[in-house]
C-alpha cells in the first residue's frame, strides 16, 4: 500500500512539474497559480502542497530542469568550439544568449524566483551555476595563467555577470541600451577585448 501511495505521489509531482514548466514557458512565472495547476492536474489544491512545500518549491523543480537544459546547450556548443580559449568563451556566451532568446520566459524564471531574504540558493542551483562557471573558468585559466585562484573566480563571475546583463537588457524590449540584433556581436566584442588585454 505504501508503495502505491509513493508511486501516486511521484506521478503527481512529475505531472505538476510538467504543467508548471509549460505554463512558465508559455505565459511566464507570474501566470503560475495553484488553483489553475490543480484544475489541470485533476487534483485538489491541497494535494499540491502535499508534494511541494509551496509554489516556490515547484518553480525551483522546474528551474532545475531549465538549468540542466541550459548547461547541455552550452556544453554542446563548447564541444564544437575551436581550441582558442577566447573563441571558446565567445561561443559559450553566444549559446547562452540563444538559449535565453529561445526559452525566454523559462530563462527569466531562473533568476526571478522569489526567496526569503537571506535564504541560501538550493544545492542544485549552486551545482548548476558551478558547472557554468567551470566552463568559463577553464579557458580563462589558459588565457591568464598567472592569476591566482581567487582572481580567476572573480573574473569568471564578472564575465558571467557581464554577458548575462547584455543578454538581459538585449532581450528586454523596453530597454534601449542593447540592440537585439547586435547582442551576439556585442558579446564577441566584449569578450575578445577583455581576453586580449
Amino acid at each position: 500500500m505504501a508503495g502505491k501511495v509513493a508511486a501516486r505521489r511521484a506521478a503527481l509531482r512529475e505531472n505538476l512539474i510538467l504543467i508548471a514548466e509549460r505554463t512558465i514557458s508559455e505565459k511566464g512565472l507570474s501566470a503560475l497559480r495553484a488553483r489553475d495547476l490543480a484544475s489541470e492536474a485533476g487534483c485538489a489544491v491541497g494535494a499540491i502542497y502535499n508534494v511541494f512545500g509551496d509554489l516556490t518549491d515547484l518553480v525551483l523543480a522546474v528551474n532545475a530542469r531549465t538549468f540542466h537544459r541550459l548547461g547541455a546547450d552550452v556544453a554542446a556548443a563548447l564541444a564544437e568550439a575551436p581550441q582558442d580559449p577566447s573563441e571558446q568563451l565567445v561561443i559559450m556566451a553566444q549559446a547562452y544568449h540563444r538559449f535565453a532568446a529561445e526559452n525566454h520566459l523559462s530563462w527569466r524564471a531562473l533568476f526571478d524566483v522569489e526567496r526569503a531574504p537571506g535564504e541560501a540558493a538550493p544545492d542544485w542551483y549552486l551545482q548548476e551555476m558551478g558547472q557554468l562557471f567551470a566552463y568559463i573558468a577553464n579557458p580563462l585559466q589558459v588565457i591568464f595563467p598567472d592569476r591566482d585562484a581567487h582572481e580567476l573566480e572573480l573574473l569568471t563571475r564578472a564575465l558571467f555577470s557581464s554577458i548575462h546583463g547584455i543578454v538581459l537588457l538585449g532581450l528586454d524590449e523596453a530597454s534601449a541600451g542593447v540592440p537585439t540584433d547586435e547582442i551576439e556581436r556585442m558579446i564577441a566584442l566584449v569578450l575578445r577585448q577583455i581576453t586580449s588585454s
